[in-house]
C-alpha cells in the first residue's frame, strides 16, 4: 500500500458550483485530486479539514468517494444531490454547527488504539480502492477521446485525398480541354487563310467573266 494511504483519512470539505462536496482523503493533496481542482482551493480558502461528526461518518463510510449536497444547505451528503432549488436563500442559511452532545459522546467512548489503527487501515484500503476505480475510469475516458480523436483524423485524412483526387482530376480534364481549344484554333486559323486564298481567287474570275 502507498506510504500516503498508511496515514489516517481526514475530511476535507469544500463548495464547488452548485454543491458542497466532501471526501475522505489522506491529505489535503489527495482531497484536491479527488475533487478534480485545478488549483490549491485550500490556499484560496475555499477548502478546509472538516470536524462535522455527520460529515466524517458518511465520508468514512465510504473513502475516497466524492459526496454532495447543495450549496448552502445542511442537509446529509450523498453521492448524488439535487440541484439547490433556491440558490440566494441557500447561501443565506447558516452553516451547520456540530453537535456538542455527539461530540463529547464520541471523545467519551474513544476507541483503543488497536481498534483505531484497523479502522485506519480499513478506511485507507477502501479509498485506495476508490482512486483504482477512478483512475481506471480515467484511463477509460482518455482512451475514448483517444479512438474518437483517430475517427475523426482518419475522416479529415479520407476527406482531404478525396479533395486532392477531385483536384488533379479537374486539373487532367481542363488541360485537355484547353489542348482541344488550342486545336481547334489552329484548325479554324487554317480555314480562314483557305477561305480567303479561295474567296480571292473566285471573286478574280467572277471579275473576268463579266469584263
Amino acid at each position: 500500500m502507498p506510504k500516503q494511504l498508511k496515514r489516517k483519512l481526514r475530511t476535507y470539505q469544500t463548495s464547488l458550483g452548485f454543491y458542497d462536496q466532501a471526501v475522505a482523503a489522506p491529505s489535503m493533496k489527495a482531497a484536491l485530486e479527488a475533487w478534480g481542482a485545478s488549483s490549491n482551493l485550500f490556499h484560496q480558502g475555499v477548502a478546509r479539514e472538516s470536524d462535522d461528526p455527520d460529515v466524517v461518518a458518511a465520508t468514512m463510510a465510504k473513502p475516497g468517494v466524492v459526496l454532495k449536497r447543495p450549496v448552502g444547505s445542511d442537509g446529509p451528503f450523498a453521492e448524488s444531490a439535487e440541484l439547490p432549488t433556491a440558490l440566494a436563500d441557500a447561501e443565506n442559511k447558516p452553516k451547520r454547527k456540530p453537535k456538542p452532545g455527539k461530540r463529547a459522546a464520541r471523545t467519551a467512548h474513544k476507541p483503543s488504539r488497536k481498534r483505531d489503527d484497523q479502522e485506519a487501515r480499513k478506511s485507507a484500503a477502501a479509498f485506495e480502492k476508490e482512486e483504482r476505480r477512478r483512475e481506471a475510469e480515467r484511463r477509460k475516458e482518455d482512451a475514448a477521446r483517444a479512438k474518437e480523436r483517430a475517427r475523426r483524423d482518419k475522416a479529415v485524412a479520407a476527406a482531404e485525398a478525396a479533395l486532392d483526387e477531385a483536384r488533379q482530376e479537374h486539373a487532367a480534364r481542363t488541360e485537355e480541354i484547353e489542348a482541344a481549344r488550342a486545336a481547334l484554333d489552329e484548325r479554324a486559323e487554317a480555314e480562314r487563310s483557305r477561305w480567303d486564298k479561295q474567296r480571292t481567287k473566285l471573286a478574280e474570275a467572277v471579275r473576268r467573266a463579266r469584263a
